[in-house]
């Protein structure tokens, strides 16, 4: 919590600052969220919005596997006090200078094999979303980075995790850096929308965009029982992806690395590097470092 947060009381927030001391950071408004977003017949069954907590997708997940949350619930967090991106990291941002949410899907009709492209699907949808409401554009580093350009230099702004839940869901966290500033970056390659030059910074416009986005991927690709290339979704990832093209090392489990170039994302979501031994190997999971600009 940062001095300028600390002023009046609020029963949310113990150590006495209040939730409206950051005026350039004003709540989201919970109620118009849901008038928005949660309708008969649509994806979205339940919106809730709290001033604070560790991890949505650690509440999330709880609550579906204890049977209190159905597909569609959306879990939106003014601030993370324990958030965690790939590879356990863990990450804070000041609070409501982000959307920090999380998801739950059931899609148990689409075979399993198949859900490994709900956090791909993900990423499309956010960077869908961002592009209309916030007018900045934005690139995908596979699996699920989310890229602006800040300066000239691209710099990593959201990023996407993907747990599956005991009762037979995904849930799916969503960080975006929204009005983050050069002073907050957690580290220089960090980057956020308003440093990227957003012709707008209300995360509630913003809010509404990415989860109708999320719908409209998400039914297309139910309706096609989950196949990536009939929905749009593989060919519009890789539309996006700022990986492919690019020189790479796979930073792969065991300590094993793969140097080559990104060729594309095939029918599973993984990466395909083609190395200098002329091997094409697909990558399913690791972290992916780009060796030279796009």
């Amino acid at each position: 919590m940062t001095s300028r947060d600390a002023a009046d009381h609020d029963p949310d927030h113990p150590e006495g600052a209040s939730r409206w001391s950051d005026l350039d950071r004003p709540p989201l408004n919970a109620t118009a969220l849901r008038r928005a977003l949660v309708r008969e017949g649509g994806l979205w069954s339940r919106l809730e919005v709290v001033q604070r907590t560790g991890s949505t997708n650690g509440d999330l997940t709880a609550q579906a596997e204890a049977g209190t949350a159905q597909e569609g619930a959306v879990l939106v967090a003014e601030e993370q006090t324990a958030a965690r991106g790939r590879l356990d990291r863990r990450w804070t941002a000041p609070a409501r200078s982000g959307l920090f949410f999380s998801v739950l899907l059931r899609p148990r009709e689409i075979p399993v094999a198949r859900w490994g492209w709900l956090p791909l699907l993900t990423g499309v949808a956010v960077a869908t979303g961002l592009a209309r409401s916030a007018g900045v554009d934005t690139a995908l580093k596979w699996p699920n980075d989310l890229l602006v350009t800040v300066g000239g230099e691209e710099r990593k702004a959201g990023g996407i995790l993907a747990e599956r839940a005991g009762d037979g869901g995904v849930v799916i966290g969503v960080g975006i850096n929204v009005t983050l500033r050069a002073e907050e970056l957690p580290v220089p390659q960090a980057g956020s929308l308003a440093l990227a030059g957003a012709v707008s910074t209300d995360r509630d416009p913003l809010l509404r965009a990415v989860l109708r986005a999320l719908e409209d991927w998400y039914g297309r690709w139910r309706a096609a029982d989950g196949d990536p290339a009939a929905c749009g979704l593989q060919e519009t990832y890789a539309a996006g992806c700022a990986t492919l093209g690019r020189r790479v090392r796979a930073e792969l489990p065991g300590d094993r690395s793969i140097v080559g170039e990104a060729v594309a994302v095939d029918g599973d979501g993984r990466l395909v590097i083609a190395t200098e031994e002329g091997v094409q190997q697909p990558v399913g999971a690791g972290d992916i470092v780009h060796l030279r600009p796009a």
